[in-house]
């Protein structure tokens, strides 16, 4: 059949999580439980860090933009997702569904590289710490997080460039409760092995370098620490590092799974369990890691609270 014969397709039907009435119920009460967790838990992180003057360091400098991140990166599936669960008719129009998809990966490209700096960040609080001051310096900390977010755009607008040239003819139905470029290149009917090619090796170029610059960070301080002489000194340090490495560990793991996996292990179900982890679970557990293992973020808070309530 010839592309003027066949019919475009101008909006999705996206099928979500379940079918049935009652577990519907269930994932949306669930979902927005989370989705108010993930909002008020980054909230507070960024209003106790802003109120705070020991907090404008740094270190909590990249917390705050990963924190902003984490709203928006979580915004912009789960309350789609949450209205998808009430409504009857589950559908959103191509460009909006392409348009999500830009903001997804435009927001996982930008948190992925906000860690690269907070690496960098550890590294040199602990393996130059007499120069960590003029290394940085506020107008380093503003470029980094500028770099992250140009870096993410770019991520982002190589893919979406490419997305817009596919044509959707057929089956208009996604399997998913939100708009990933893999799911969109099963759809479409005109040859997708160049969105494949750029979206296997953006991945792995922007996710790589991102994964190194965070390993060298941590090589260098993990060989920082092993020469500390004392226990409590490489506890201590290794404290400071703590909920970054957890934090780390649940973005890559998950997220670079998601989209270089080979199809032979490619399943509905998976996919979806690691597209709720990342986008789901991942911007909630976030706040929650480094309230729970940061000293300084709990008294903070516990300050805030005390002159909350005895305001005199």
């Amino acid at each position: 059949m010839t592309m003027k014969n066949q019919t475009t397709v101008t909006e999705f039907i996206l099928l979500g999580l379940s079918s049935d009435p009652q577990m519907q119920i269930f994932l949306f009460l669930f979902l927005l439980v989370i989705y108010l967790i993930t909002l008020s838990g980054n909230i507070v992180i960024m209003v106790v860090i802003r109120a705070d003057s020991h907090l404008h360091i740094p270190m909590y400098f990249f917390l705050f933009h990963l924190s902003f991140v984490d709203i928006c990166y979580s915004s912009v599936t789960v309350p789609n997702m949450l209205m998808n669960f009430l409504a009857e008719h589950k559908t959103i129009s191509v460009n909006g569904c392409i348009g999500q998809m830009f903001l997804f990966i435009l927001l996982a490209g930008a948190e992925i590289f906000i860690l690269s700096a907070m690496a960098y960040d550890r590294y040199a609080a602990i393996c130059d710490p007499l120069h960590y001051v003029q290394t940085m310096r506020k107008g380093i900390c503003v470029q980094l997080v500028s770099g992250a977010w140009t870096m993410g755009f770019f991520y982002a607008l190589l893919n979406t460039v490419f997305a817009l040239k596919l044509h959707f003819c057929g089956p208009n139905q996604i399997s998913h409760f939100s708009c990933e470029l893999p799911l969109l290149l099963q759809l479409s009917c005109t040859d997708t092995l160049t969105n494949q090619v750029v979206l296997l090796t953006s991945a792995l170029v922007f996710g790589l370098s991102s994964f190194l610059l965070t390993l060298i960070s941590y090589i260098h301080i993990i060989y920082t620490i092993l020469r500390i002489r004392s226990a409590e000194g490489r506890r201590k340090a290794f404290s400071t590092c703590s909920s970054h490495l957890i934090v780390v560990g649940l973005m890559y793991l998950t997220g670079l799974f998601q989209y270089t996996k080979p199809s032979s292990v490619s399943s509905e179900v998976l996919d979806e369990i690691f597209s709720i982890q990342y986008s789901v679970l991942t911007p909630m557990l976030n706040p929650i890691i480094y309230s729970l293992k940061n000293k300084e973020v709990k008294t903070a808070l516990r300050n805030i609270l005390w002159k909350f309530r005895f305001p005199n």
